[in-house]
């Protein structure tokens, strides 16, 4: 083994988005960053790459709505280059009938739209948006705190406990009853509350349960709806803003920040193991033999394979260790990308592409059909026909086809529930039926979409993880389910980004608040770290 002297403040494991977030704001604080990531370039899952020759499109995540402001604001990202841009459409749902379910982003022609469907249902989605906005807006007060420290609360813990009163006061009695009564609420339930028609209620009841092993009743469902609208002008159709050049122009607007502020970025990095000493952290080891030290290392990867693959078992005792191991990481989606030699042709958009430039909910037709797609996983299948949300990102950017024939279209297509504990040989035997039962589902509100498929990308759970460093496949490195919101993520006792041994901190979708392409755990994790920095002068 090698030993590297050139000491750095902190090495950050993963240049995904929250990595590099946490990296940033490191940089700007004055500490000296060193970025560590194992494949050939940043970004993480957050990445777009070559589908076909000449044509580019989203490894897993397809739109980024949810970054925070402020990471994109105090980070100046739009001037290292990042372009964003928000259809007028949010959500195009087609209907077995022929008809659609469309979610605008402006309200009033929502309302109108949903007018054909129930003149009850599309007054009531008013109140239902407005509903959606406050209650999310409390959970993102709550993403923007650090949890209390249980053991030893102090001073600070108080002030953010009269900063959640002051905001929790603010939402008015009625909100305020509400939130309580229906975070532990099965979004079917909560859907039920507003609307009438089944179809309605589906197309919004799935973001409680997008990248989830939940159904639509499963208890908590709605705290996953309400996260989603989180900290973005979401409300009650769902945020959808794409990235110019896919999720790869986030990560390296991200990227290019950090570097900016003197951040250092090594590709083509694994780490192995990190270094301890006496319960403390004093680096990193690469697979190569080199050993980088540093007092402080963030990790941006998530709990499980942190605490049970990478940490020194000792210094995380046995316990700890067989709690972190027990961290629900589920297959719950996989990832279809498709080159199609012409835009599709959906009968229930009457030829208007407009309705095909956001997120295309496919065979979310009722509660009932959502939750005889989850039942499938539960015994060691996915569904006939996959619940799937598409995209066709060229539609808003066609810089991800300039390198094609005209009229070439990518889309790219995440598919719903998947089974979890499959070994990779499983899913390699499946992977053409997955590929074509989602084709199936499209099949069945996009007639002839097959013939038009010049390329299909096919990542299973198995991809996920072996690829992009998933635990189990699971995007958001732990199942964002109640038991594992706010004081319980990662686990109870260990929700404040520092990690069991001295030094280390968690900064991934595994920290909370959780969240996709959001940037508020590396952001939060990078705040305590400055913090501790502080505390620790003389």
């Amino acid at each position: 083994m090698t030993a590297n002297t050139n000491a750095h403040d902190v090495i950050v494991i993963g240049a995904g988005h929250n990595g590099l977030t946490a990296a940033a704001y490191l940089a700007r604080g004055g500490r000296r960053v060193l970025v560590l990531e194992a494949r050939d370039r940043v970004g993480g899952a957050a990445v777009t790459e070559e589908i076909a020759p000449g044509v580019r499109g989203p490894a897993l995540a397809h739109t980024v709505g949810r970054l925070r402001p402020s990471v994109a604001r105090e980070l100046g990202l739009a001037g290292h280059g990042l372009a964003l841009v928000a259809p007028e459409v949010r959500v195009f749902a087609p209907q077995p009938d022929g008809r659609a379910v469309t979610l605008w982003a402006d309200l009033g022609r929502t309302v109108d739209g949903l007018r054909a469907w129930s003149d009850q249902d599309a007054t009531a989605f008013v109140e239902f948006d407005r509903r959606v906005r406050a209650l999310a807006r409390f959970l993102a007060d709550i993403g923007e705190e650090t949890p209390p420290d249980i053991a030893g609360p102090g001073a600070g813990d108080a002030l953010m406990g009269l900063r959640l009163a002051r905001a929790f006061r603010g939402m008015g009695r009625d909100d305020a009853r509400a939130i309580l009564r229906v975070l532990p609420m099965a979004v079917a339930d909560f859907v039920a509350e507003s609307f009438t028609s089944e179809a309605i209620r589906a197309t919004t009841a799935w973001r409680g349960v997008r990248h989830t092993a939940m159904g639509p009743w499963s208890a908590g469902s709605t705290a996953v709806l309400l996260a989603d609208a989180a900290g973005n002008d979401g409300g009650g159709s769902g945020e959808t803003v794409f990235a110019r050049g896919g999720p790869s122009a986030v990560s390296e607007a991200l990227a290019a920040a950090a570097g900016a502020a003197g951040a250092e970025i090594r590709t083509g990095a694994r780490v192995a193991r990190l270094a301890t000493a006496d319960g403390a952290v004093t680096g990193v080891v690469l697979e190569s033999g080199e050993e980088i030290a540093a007092p402080v290392v963030v990790a941006g990867l998530g709990p499980k394979p942190l605490l049970t693959a990478l940490a020194d078992p000792v210094a995380v005792g046995p316990s700890l260790r067989w709690r972190a191991g027990n961290i629900r990481t589920p297959a719950v989606s996989a990832k279809v990308n498709l080159v199609l030699d012409g835009l599709p042709t959906f009968p229930a958009a009457a030829g208007d592409a407009r309705l095909l430039r956001g997120r295309i909910q496919v065979g979310a037709s009722s509660i009932d059909a959502m939750e005889r797609a989850f039942d499938a996983s539960k015994y060691g299948r996915f569904a006939d026909e996959p619940i799937l949300e598409a995209t066709i990102p060229s539609l808003v950017d066609p810089s991800l086809v300039a390198g094609a024939r005209e009229g070439t279209h990518v889309m790219s297509v995440l598919a719903q529930w998947m089974p979890s504990g499959l070994a990779a040989a499983d899913w390699e035997a499946r992977r053409d039926a997955l590929g074509d039962a989602v084709m199936r589902s499209l099949e069945s509100v996009a007639p002839g979409i097959s013939a038009r498929v010049t390329a299909r990308r096919v990542l299973t759970p198995a991809d996920l993880e072996r690829e992009y460093g998933l635990a189990g496949g699971h995007p958001m490195h732990a199942e964002p389910a109640l038991d594992s919101f706010w004081l319980w993520r990662p686990l109870l006792g260990w929700s404040r980004y520092r990690m069991p041994v001295s030094g280390l901190y968690l900064a991934g979708s595994g920290a909370h608040p959780g969240g996709g392409v959001t940037g508020a755990p590396g952001q939060n994790a990078a705040r305590e770290v400055l913090a501790d920095r502080k505390r620790r002068r003389p």
